[in-house]
């Protein structure tokens, strides 16, 4: 039930609109909930896919999905494992009350874990979306384990394949690469701008490429080659197969296209693409468009079902009806294990300015159709404190 208590919250208004300030009621927790006073968020490309495609949206709705607060009350059936104070961080999407982009968020307990004391709040707002993305993706559109907690001496059964994450330098890529690296898959290939490379080899890449060069493709070829040469001891290698890759952009045309035309992805390969493919990117004066469908959009680019090449669409928020595990391990466990360890760090960031909750996520927003930013990300304050 609601109490009388209000606050800010952003709403949707309608697509390429400025988003609004709204009153919501701030829900007492009931059950199993905990209420959050929110202080950072982060910025996302959904969250520009929906202020400038109007995707997945309804007028009034509110936004937001990645929470970082301090618990301000406990409902009577929460665990206890977060008490009254605790600085917590979460990506929450099913109720108005659990998204993020307000001053106070009241959801359950288990979407929510405990921020280690060595991790900034600004720091935090760049995790959890991204890497629970990375364990979708790794364990349900790819099929490869993440098994928590990992096995002492664990050795994956494609530890020696070559993996590429095409997009490395996005924030979905920056946490790819660190967990594929932890998990013990050594030979992961990386597309990003140059400037970039460098810092993505340091979390886990064996090798970086442009993705702009128009030899691209064959050198990932070749390198992926060069790997199953080592792997097998032959003096050539009978197969470029890339077996598995990982699309952090979603883009028809500068992602998917060259994975699927210049036959980086082969027979056997599985190709896990960001949603939503994007067809036409948003700019200052251009509205988006989009597809929900990645197979319809290979299709549409010659990779027939015939092919022997899955592609799959990522669709993170229904990982938890997929897994019962990571519902439980995912938030509560893993993501503050990993970053506690230091096996997974912050990503780079930039906090957006602004004089009220709105303007600084309208400000975050802007950066993000100028292309004003790249390999680090948005975050914001979402309270006046």
């Amino acid at each position: 039930m609601t109490t009388t208590r209000t606050h800010t919250a952003v709403a949707f208004v309608a697509a390429r609109q400025p988003l609004e300030a709204i009153q919501v009621p701030t829900a007492s927790p009931e059950g199993d909930e905990i209420l959050i006073r929110s202080q950072f968020t982060a910025s996302t490309p959904l969250d520009l896919h929906r202020a400038d495609g109007g995707l997945l949206q309804k007028p009034g709705e509110i936004f937001g999905l990645t929470t970082v607060g301090v618990v301000e009350e406990v409902g009577a059936g929460a665990s206890g494992r977060l008490r009254v104070g605790d600085r917590v961080f979460g990506w929450a999407f099913q109720e108005p009350r659990y998204r993020a982009h307000q001053e106070f968020v009241t959801a359950p307990e288990w979407m929510f874990g405990k921020i280690p004391d060595n991790i900034s709040s600004e720091g935090a707002a760049t995790v959890p979306e991204n890497l629970i993305t990375v364990f979708n993706t790794m364990a349900i559109d790819l099929g490869l384990p993440t098994p928590w907690p990992k096995p002492e001496g664990y050795v994956p059964d494609h530890a020696e394949d070559p993996i590429l994450v095409w997009g490395a330098g996005s924030s979905v890529g920056q946490y790819a690469l660190q967990v594929l690296r932890w998990y013990g898959y050594r030979h992961v290939l990386a597309t990003a701008s140059p400037s970039h490379h460098e810092y993505l080899e340091g979390l886990g890449a064996s090798a970086c490429f442009d993705y702009r060069d128009p030899d691209v493709a064959e050198k990932v070829l070749s390198a992926a080659s060069e790997m199953h040469r080592r792997k097998s001891g032959a003096k050539e290698s009978q197969t470029n197969t890339i077996p598995f890759i990982i699309d952090c952009i979603g883009s028809r045309d500068g992602s998917l296209r060259p994975i699927l035309e210049r036959e980086m992805a082969q027979r056997g390969s599985v190709v896990a693409v960001m949603l939503p493919v994007i067809l036409t990117h948003a700019s200052p004066d251009q509205a988006p468009e989009y597809s929900m469908d990645a197979g319809e959009v290979a299709r549409g680019l010659g990779a027939a079902d015939d092919s022997g090449i899955a592609v799959k669409g990522v669709r993170t928020f229904f990982m938890y009806e997929k897994s019962a595990f990571f519902k439980e391990k995912l938030p509560s466990e893993i993501m503050p294990g990993l970053l506690a360890q230091g096996i997974v760090k912050p990503q780079r960031l930039r906090v957006i300015e602004g004089d009220s909750i709105v303007e600084r996520e309208e400000n975050a927003l802007r950066v993000m159709r100028e292309g004003a930013v790249s390999g680090i990300k948005l975050v914001w304050r979402t309270s006046e404190q």
